[in-house]
């Protein structure tokens, strides 16, 4: 596993680790793209003057407000 991979346990729903190397990669992937466009988004708010805490809290209501695919 690479970079992020060593903090971030890729799960399944009844906790068992997820053992695929292609998903790992995927996951993995996905983990550090995000984590740079947040990196990315936080930083141009701040920079345009935007308090941190609220741009915190916007960032946070992103992630709450996403819905389950599987449930449609």
């Amino acid at each position: 596993m690479s970079g992020t991979a060593d903090t971030v346990r890729w799960r399944q729903p009844d906790g068992a680790p997820i053992g695929c190397r292609e998903k790992l990669r995927v996951l993995d992937d996905n983990h550090a793209e995000l984590l740079q466009v947040m990196r990315d988004a936080f930083d141009d708010a701040i920079l345009m003057g935007v308090d941190e805490d609220a741009m915190r809290a916007v960032l946070a209501d992103a992630v709450r407000s996403l819905r389950s695919p599987k449930r449609g």
